[in-house]
């Protein structure tokens, strides 16, 4: 811990009013110690992370963290506020304030002391100690667990060997040291429970939800052991764990991974928060489950329940709901090979022009000399790359619907997508109906000799024989009728009708500014790069350039009339130029959370303007994200970036106007009465 916080990283008298202004606070002391090359970059990230679910945790404590690319070495600063900061816990502001900081790239020891330290923000007497300490140096020895601890207090912090991946609680009777609120009461017999936690950064979370579930399981004579799938390692539990346990918690914000190894366990599925902050109630749930002998079947990729009872977690979601989460796992992982692809392409037309994408093949011409010759290696670079986008959009849509096994299936109705020429539509279908065709398979009942070759032999050799006779026999051909003529109305496209379309793109893009509706428009603008024509490309530059318009135009509008908004609308606005033109449209949020009223219909109305303007000036794009760093490889870039001028501008206007108008009938609240939501990424 020595190499991660010093007393120049401790602050006993944080000043700051707001998470925001708390991060900047204590990021500068990371800039100043040299482990912060890019303080407004590392607060963006920060700020990204906080927007996918807040960090206060109750008891006080506030461990917004991130990975960044701007950090140089795993770092952790740590403030104290008298009056506290709202960090989004259930139970008020947080006094004590942990800014994690981790590189891109942080190797695994780094991040096991971090998540001792996570585990250790769950014992009362150190964060006490820490209320109660004067001095920065010592509060930072006893962060790092140098200080001598008097006898009967909780243990040291852990070192990396002592806080491995799997946390496990003992159900023998052994007395806990001190109370440990809401713990669950000693059942008749030890109740064998097996957990897996998980975070989106998997930095923080992921232990302290561990180390929860651990504490009330000690006190309640409970036997768990933990799976903790974060970035310190993905130790997975024995097999002869999962197979003596009662009950299954699932406490997690990311997918878990091969969960199948739990089919037939009761399973208590809940996010990461509810095992830190509920941990006693998700083990009773899961006695109660065990009792009633309920059993799960993992045959969808979620859990359904066998007994026909009510499903698992996110199986009560509407089958919309779930079908819009098969489509965007699939879209999730093609748009790497999108990003890669598109970039290297339109790389190698601005150094080779057009006519790069007809040369010789590289392997038997290239001139090291010659600039024609690397246009051409980068252009078929990317081809290649783009050659993988229908099998995986496939692979992926089934992965999601029914795990790993339905990965072949998956990949092989995407290929042969292409290989009929359905594409994009094609692939969407291929997925859909090899998940479907796994799920199927999975229900039936099989000899326990064959359970061990099902998923790795015969459910990938039967449903992708299903699959391959589908899409060549049945319904490829209706498929790549119907994608051609997509294509062709896309590349139809011209004067009004071209400007309709992207009037709604841009109003798609700014309703809900990274929910459904935006995600939507996305995912066509993206689909349509899997067989790239002019209609698609400029479908692409019309969707990211409206995408765009709602941060900027929040970040605009506080710059020009900072007295309509609040303290922290204005410390959101900073960053919100940042996040408008690098394309993350969920940096308007905090606004519209706000003020909903005003700020969306304004928001929209420049969307709408964006992506009319752009469709009319014919301006391109070959990459599905980058904002304002992909300009130069945008058809018509200077056009492009007045349709973006354009619509930033309405938008403002609109929304100064708005406000302005308001303020005549409504006394302006006061900073600390604004929604305290932090920008999005």
């Amino acid at each position: 811990m020595s190499e991660l916080i010093t007393a120049a990283l401790v602050d006993l008298d944080l000043s700051a009013e707001t998470k925001q202004d708390a991060a900047r606070s204590l990021a500068e002391r990371m800039v100043a110690e040299g482990r912060v090359t890019d303080l407004d970059g590392f607060l963006a990230d920060v700020a990204a992370r906080e927007a996918q679910m807040p960090t206060g945790l109750d008891g006080g404590i506030g461990i917004p963290h991130c990975r960044s690319e701007h950090v140089t070495a795993p770092t952790l600063a740590f403030g104290r506020s008298g009056p506290g900061i709202d960090f989004g816990a259930a139970d008020g502001p947080a006094d004590l304030v942990f800014l994690i900081a981790a590189p891109a790239g942080a190797d695994d020891d780094h991040l096991t002391i971090l998540s001792a330290l996570a585990r250790r923000l769950m014992d009362p007497e150190f964060t006490e100690a820490l209320r109660a300490e004067r001095d920065s140096g010592a509060a930072a020895a006893l962060i790092r667990g140098e200080e001598a601890e008097p006898a009967g207090s909780a243990p040291k912090a852990p070192t990396p060997e002592a806080s491995a991946p799997q946390a496990s609680a003992a159900g023998d009777g052994t007395p806990v040291d001190g109370p440990v609120p809401g713990s669950v009461a000693p059942a008749t017999g030890p109740l064998r429970i097996v957990a897996v936690t998980s975070c989106p950064t998997g930095i923080a979370h992921t232990y302290m939800a561990a180390e929860s579930l651990a504490a009330a399981a000690r006190a309640g004579g409970v036997v768990l052991d933990v799976e903790t799938q974060g970035s310190a390692g993905f130790e997975r539990l024995d097999p002869a764990l999962i197979a003596a346990a009662d009950a299954v918690i699932w406490a997690h914000d990311v997918e878990v991974r091969e969960k199948s190894r739990f089919d037939g366990k009761p399973i208590v599925d809940t996010g990461v928060k509810a095992g830190i902050n509920r941990p006693a109630e998700l083990i009773a749930e899961a006695r109660q489950k065990a009792e009633r002998g309920e059993t799960t079947v993992l045959a969808t990729g979620a859990a359904a329940r066998q007994d026909g009872g009510a499903t698992a977690g996110g199986d009560h979601a509407h089958f919309g709901v779930r079908l819009r989460t098969y489509l965007m796992s699939g879209v999730s992982y093609m748009v790497p090979f999108v990003a890669a692809g598109g970039l290297l392409i339109a790389l190698s037309f601005a150094i080779g022009g057009y006519e790069i994408a007809g040369a010789k093949s590289v392997a038997d011409h290239f001139v090291w000399g010659e600039a024609a010759s690397w246009a051409a290696l980068l252009n078929q670079i990317g081809t290649a790359a783009f050659a993988f986008l229908v099998p995986v959009l496939a692979g992926y849509i089934a992965y999601g619907m029914a795990d790993r096994p339905a990965l072949v299936p998956g990949f092989v109705g995407g290929a042969i997508a292409l290989t009929i020429d359905a594409g994009f539509l094609g692939g969407l279908v291929a997925g859909l109906l090899a998940g479907a065709v796994v799920m199927a398979i999975q229900r039936v009942k099989v000899h326990p000799t064959l359970r061990g070759i099902m998923p790795v032999l015969v459910i990938p050799l039967i449903a992708s024989a299903v699959v391959g006779f589908l899409m060549f026999i049945v319904v490829g051909k209706p498929i790549a009728s119907l994608q051609r003529a997509l294509t062709d109305g896309l590349n139809g496209l011209s004067g009004s009708n071209a400007i309709i379309l992207g009037i709604v793109l841009g109003l798609m893009m700014c309703f809900d500014m990274g929910g459904p509706l935006n995600k939507v428009a996305y995912a066509f603008a993206v689909g349509g790069l899997a067989d790239p024509t002019p209609g698609s490309l400029k479908v692409m530059a019309a969707v990211m350039a409206a995408g765009m318009v709602p941060p900027l135009a929040m970040a605009l509008a506080t710059t020009v009339r900072g007295r309509l908004f609040s303290r922290t609308e204005r410390e959101n606005g900073r960053a919100a130029w940042v996040l408008g033109a690098s394309f993350i449209s969920e940096g308007a949020i905090p606004f519209a959370a706000a003020d909903p009223l005003r700020v969306i219909p304004s928001v929209m109305a420049g969307g709408a303007v964006t992506g009319a303007l752009s469709m009319a000036f014919d301006c391109t794009l070959r990459a599905p994200h980058g904002g304002i760093f992909v300009v130069p490889l945008i058809g018509n870039p200077f056009l492009y970036l007045l349709a973006i001028a354009a619509g930033t501008t309405v938008a403002t206007t609109l929304v100064v106007l708005l406000k302005s108008l308001g303020r005549n009938t409504e006394a302006p609240a006061p900073a600390a009465e604004t929604p305290k939501i932090s920008v999005a990424a």
